[in-house]
């Protein structure tokens, strides 16, 4: 391990190799923007710890740079310069190297900029020369656009989604660079656009087309002469034109990567319209009422217009008020847990009143979504102080719903996170949490689960939302588009 002061540095062998991390995701839908007090930053031995459990043994990883946050609007321009300048400044105190990797995610918006991650990457690669490589680990729901792969060696995103190999994605991307290096192997890229667009939702990795077309990469990658192929479905709600589907195939065969990112494409190309959503879907109507009538406990529906780990804002109350107003929810004849909604104000007034007071609050819209407030009367059934995510939590007791609210934007990923709040998914009728599909452990827990097509910033009708600035034709926003050219281009440095 080699460390300068507060200059961080890795090696492989001998061979220094910087590390820069900064996970920035940020779509459209936060109406505020994404500001500074968003972003954990932290440095050392933190992020030390949490890199070392994804990279082979015989990499020492030191981070210089780490900030992220939840998704949920675009980047302000003065904080994503202020983090680049950082990791420019530690990059300079530390050459020359022989490579940097870069942990970013692919759909980072900053205000007043249509690519930010082609920006930083290209940064980096005029700050530390033209012989250095540059290895990228993505997730496939960012883009992979053209002028991204130009400035990178090697790139590669999550095979699963959702992403429980995200670790080994890192490990992946760390590994790959270190061969090369080690080597001296200088990558071929074969990259190609394929102009779909898809919400993620319709591309897990549990269904086909996604599960087959994914399923095969690391085939591909173990094929003579390549060391990598990956896809990238795209971020369907930023208005950019990278935003769609790429694939790339790095090696060092030209005719191999070329050949296998052809067949990608194709293989991508035409399964578009195999694409769906893994449980049925429907309006927030229809997926109370359904839900009430099956068997099944605990019984789960997705919120998905504005969930908070794909970009959304967080303070829409729309599925709220549908749950309030059925009647045998009001009447408590039925049970649901709603989580949740960000309202600073709303839960100030039940931290003030405290646990079994009465509320009247008007709920939602604290980000300045449009898709109106809910009156919401009842008990305080419980107040959570000083959540590290979502900050001071109260649960509202509505007739049968519970409606959890909090301070700061907080995914509930967790049946645990439940359980602290004295919400059992199992002892209730419904369990409505703002999530695509569901992840490991909700979908574990489930015996039920449906998809509710709600409103919001990443509402899953990407047609009605009027993107203006793709790239056209695009399907499925053209979906009469001619065959498309998907001959890859071959990229050398």
């Amino acid at each position: 391990m080699v460390v300068r002061g507060d200059e961080l540095l890795a090696r492989y062998d001998g061979l220094p190799v910087d590390v820069e991390w900064i996970p920035l995701v940020h779509a459209r839908a936060l109406p505020g923007g994404a500001v500074e007090r968003e972003f954990y930053n932290s440095i050392k031995a933190e992020i030390l710890d949490r890199l070392r459990a994804v990279v082979p043994v015989d990499v020492e990883l030191i981070p210089l740079v780490h900030a992220r946050a939840l998704p949920g609007g675009a980047v302000e321009r003065e904080f994503y310069n202020s983090i680049k300048a950082e990791i420019l400044d530690r990059l300079r105190a530390v050459l020359p190297v022989d490579g940097v990797f870069l942990d970013i995610h692919g759909a980072m918006s900053v205000v007043g900029m249509t690519d930010a991650e082609a920006d930083l990457a290209r940064a980096v690669r005029e700050t530390i020369g033209p012989d250095a490589l540059v290895s990228a680990s993505t997730d496939p729901h960012g883009n992979m656009s053209r002028s991204l792969i130009d400035v990178l060696d090697l790139a590669t995103s999550h095979r699963m989604s959702p992403h429980e190999d995200a670790p080994l994605t890192k490990t992946r991307a760390v590994a790959n660079l270190a061969r090369c290096l080690r080597e001296g192997v200088r990558p071929l890229r074969a990259w190609v656009r394929v102009p779909v667009l898809l919400a993620g939702e319709r591309a897990s990795t549990r269904d086909e087309p996604a599960r087959g077309i994914y399923g095969s990469l690391a085939g591909i990658a173990a094929q003579p002469g390549i060391i990598d192929a990956a896809v990238w479905i795209g971020y369907a709600w930023a208005d950019e034109p990278r935003c769609g589907a790429a694939v790339v195939v790095t090696g060092t065969d030209p005719g191999a990567v070329q050949r296998e990112a052809r067949a990608l494409a194709e293989r991508y190309w035409n399964a578009r319209a195999d694409f769906t959503f893994s449980v049925p879907t429907g309006d927030a109507d229809w997926c109370i009422a359904t839900g009430l009538t099956a068997n099944e406990r605990p019984y789960f529906i997705s919120d998905s217009g504005d969930n908070p780990t794909a970009g959304g804002a967080g303070d829409v109350a729309y599925m709220l008020g549908r749950l309030v107003a059925h009647p045998d929810l009001a009447s408590g004849r039925a049970t649901a847990i709603w989580a949740s909604v960000v309202d600073p104000k709303a839960v100030g007034q039940c931290v003030a009143v405290g646990e079994g007071a009465t509320v009247d609050l008007s709920v939602g819209g604290a980000f300045g979504s449009t898709h109106g407030n809910v009156a919401l009367r009842g008990k305080v059934g419980r107040i959570l102080r000083g959540d590290p995510v979502g900050g001071d939590i109260a649960v509202v007791e509505s007739g049968g719903v519970r409606a959890i609210l909090t301070t700061r934007r907080k995914p509930y990923h967790y049946v645990r996170d439940l359980h602290a709040l004295g919400l059992d998914p199992a002892r209730h009728d419904l369990t409505v949490v703002k999530i695509g599909y569901l992840v490991p452990d909700l979908f574990a827990a489930a015996k039920g689960w449906i998809l509710a097509l709600t409103p919001g910033g990443v509402d899953q009708d990407i047609v009605r939302l009027g993107h203006t600035h793709l790239e056209r034709p695009i399907y499925p926003l053209n979906p009469q588009m001619t065959l498309p050219v998907l001959a890859p281009e071959l990229l050398r440095r």
